[in-house]
């Protein structure tokens, strides 16, 4: 059985290289659905409570949201970064509340500080996808990914590979020592 979330993510940024519209520095509300797959917790009666997908998704997707996207070849990455340190934005601002741990992974890299995430590939639906999936595959039991972004929409399905022990009393994921973090509950 499947539990099934969406977020919603706010962000900026163009197909460097392109020959379209694309190519221009724009925005987009895209919308990340992510489908959980596991047997029912008895306890709970669900897969995994939704809520909690969002709260550990979000975690890291924070770093998408309200963010500039940008390839690493980008020659607008530099004139936005000096842009960003002459005006005391990169180092970040007591008004930027809406961040995320900084991460570096094979597909991107994620400075909170600056609102701005750097990416291997272009930031299509399904480089967006495939980032996602990179982040969060140790986390949650995904077996479907949908991100759609105005019109454009691409889906991904995969295989589960963990076996998450979760809490019988709340359904979300232990920890390394075997206690729920949400309410104390320990094997």
């Amino acid at each position: 059985m499947r539990s099934i979330t969406k977020l919603d993510l706010q962000y900026a940024h163009r197909f460097y290289g392109f020959k379209g519209e694309a190519q221009y520095l724009h925005g987009h509300t895209g919308i990340l659905t992510i489908e959980v797959e596991d047997s029912v917790n008895e306890g709970v009666n669900m897969v995994f409570p939704c809520g909690e997908i969002q709260k550990t998704a979000w975690e890291v997707l924070k770093n998408f949201d309200h963010s500039l996207i940008l390839r690493e070849d980008d020659p607008l990455l530099p004139a936005i970064l000096k842009v960003y340190e002459e005006t005391g934005l990169k180092n970040g601002t007591p008004q930027n509340q809406m961040k995320g741990e900084a991460f570096k992974t094979e597909l991107a890299t994620a400075y909170p500080d600056s609102r701005l995430v750097v990416t291997k590939e272009t930031m299509t639906v399904e480089g967006m996808i495939k980032i996602v999936y990179s982040l969060l595959k140790d986390k949650l039991n995904i077996v479907k990914l949908t991100f759609t972004s105005g019109v454009n929409v691409a889906s991904a399905e995969f295989e589960t590979k963990n076996n998450i022990d979760r809490c019988p009393l709340c359904g979300i994921a232990m920890n390394e020592n075997g206690i729920c973090s949400k309410c104390g509950y320990k094997h």
